[in-house]
C-alpha cells in the first residue's frame, strides 16, 4: 500500500510517498481503509525529531494522526465496530500512521463517523477535537458565564475550541487578522482582537482561562489578562514534570521539564493562576460525544483546503506556513465526499 513515511529524523526530504506493507490488526485493533487524513501542525515536527524524547516510532514510519474511512477488518477481541463501518479516529501516540491507504486503530481510540459529516468534514475533527475536549472540560473545567481566551480564533484548534467553549456557555476572547473576524465571530467568539492593530494583553480582561496555543511570548503576555484562581492549560509546553510523571520517564526526565516549566508556574503562581502542558491522548468515547455534537450540527467543521494524496507532502509545506483557517484535509480515495 501507499504511505507517507519518513526515513531519518532531522532533514525534510526524508518525507516521501512509498510502498510499504499493508498492516495486519491486532486482537484489539480494527484496520480501516483510510478515506481522508486530518493534518496538524505536529505532523510537521515529528520528522524534524521535535518530539523524539517523547513519541516513539520505529523508522521508516508512516506520519499522520487523523483519520476518517471504513472498516476493512477487525481484530479478535474486538467488540464494538465490524467490516463496513464508518469510523474516524485520532491515533495519535501510537506509533502508527493516518497518511496511509489502510490504518491500524485501536479500538477504544475510534468512534462512528457522524452520518451528516462526509469522510473529509470527519478527518479534520479528531485532534483538535480531543484537544479542546480534554483542554476546556477536563482541566480548565469550565462553566457557564466564565471567560476563556483562545489565541488564533482562525486556526484548526482555534475554530473548534471556539465553539466548544461557546456550546459549554462559556465567553470566549480570541485574536486573529482582520480578514478572519467575521469567520470567528460566527464560530461564536466574543471579545476578538485584531492582532495587526492591537495587543490582546492591552485589551481583555479578568479571564477565567487561557489556551495556549502560540508560541513565542504570548503565554507570559497572557497571565496579564487573568484574574486569581485561573487556568493555563498549554499545548506549545513547556511540559512539566506532571507531565513527565504521567509518561512513565525517568528522574532526568521529571528534573528537567520541571526545570523548562518552573519559570511559567512561578509568574502564573504570583496571581494565583495554575499553570499545566496538555499532550492530548486518543479516546473514541470522548470521539463518540463530540460526534453527537457534531450530529446535532452544535459544532461544524472548519475546513481550509483539501490535498490529494499524491499532493501529501505539499499539503504539510502548506499547513506549515501557519496560514490555514481551518483544518488541511488529505484526501485518499474520491469517494471521500460521498458520505
Amino acid at each position: 500500500m501507499k504511505a507517507l513515511v519518513f526515513k531519518r529524523y532531522g532533514k525534510p526530504n526524508q518525507v516521501a510517498l512509498a510502498e510499504i506493507p499493508r498492516p495486519t490488526p491486532k486482537p484489539n485493533e480494527i484496520l480501516v481503509q483510510v478515506h481522508a487524513a486530518g493534518l496538524n501542525p505536529i505532523d510537521n515536527m515529528i520528522p524534524k525529531g521535535t518530539f523524539k524524547p517523547i513519541l516513539k516510532f520505529q523508522l521508516p514510519a508512516t506520519l499522520g494522526s487523523d483519520l476518517a474511512g471504513v472498516v476493512v477488518e477487525v481484530g479478535s477481541s474486538v467488540t464494538r465496530f465490524k467490516p463496513g463501518d464508518a469510523v474516524f479516529a485520532s491515533i495519535f501516540d501510537f506509533g502508527t500512521g493516518a497518511l496511509a491507504e489502510f490504518a491500524r486503530v485501536p479500538e477504544h481510540a475510534a468512534a462512528l463517523k457522524p452520518p451528516n459529516l462526509d469522510f473529509v468534514q470527519a478527518a479534520s475533527i479528531p485532534m483538535v477535537g480531543l484537544t479542546s475536549w480534554q483542554a476546556l472540560k477536563e482541566r480548565m473545567r469550565l462553566k457557564p458565564h466564565q471567560k476563556v481566551f483562545i489565541p488564533a480564533g482562525a486556526g484548526g484548534i482555534g475554530t473548534f475550541a471556539i465553539q466548544l467553549a461557546t456550546y459549554l456557555g462559556a465567553r470566549v476572547g480570541t485574536t486573529t487578522s482582520t480578514g478572519n473576524v467575521d469567520l470567528v465571530r460566527s464560530l461564536g467568539a466574543d471579545e476578538v482582537v485584531d492582532y495587526k492593530t492591537q495587543q490582546f494583553e492591552d485589551v481583555l480582561r479578568d479571564y477565567d482561562a487561557v489556551l495556549g496555543t502560540v508560541r513565542g511570548d504570548a503565554l507570559e503576555k497572557s497571565l496579564r489578562i487573568l484574574k486569581p484562581g485561573s487556568t493555563i492549560a498549554s499545548l506549545i509546553g513547556p511540559p512539566d514534570a506532571a507531565f513527565a510523571r504521567a509518561r512513565g520517564m525517568n528522574f532526568f526526565m521529571v528534573f528537567l521539564f520541571g526545570l523548562l516549566s518552573r519559570k511559567i508556574i512561578r509568574h502564573a503562581g504570583k496571581i494565583g493562576a495554575e499553570y499545566s502542558f496538555l499532550f492530548v491522548h486518543p479516546d473514541g468515547s470522548q470521539l463518540a460525544e463530540i460526534g453527537e455534537l457534531l450530529k446535532a450540527e452544535r459544532i461544524r467543521p472548519v475546513i481550509d483546503k483539501v490535498f490529494p494524496f499524491e499532493q501529501a507532502k505539499a499539503a504539510l509545506a502548506y499547513l506549515e506556513k501557519g496560514r490555514a483557517k481551518g483544518k488541511v484535509v488529505v484526501q485518499m480515495r474520491s469517494s471521500a465526499n460521498s458520505g
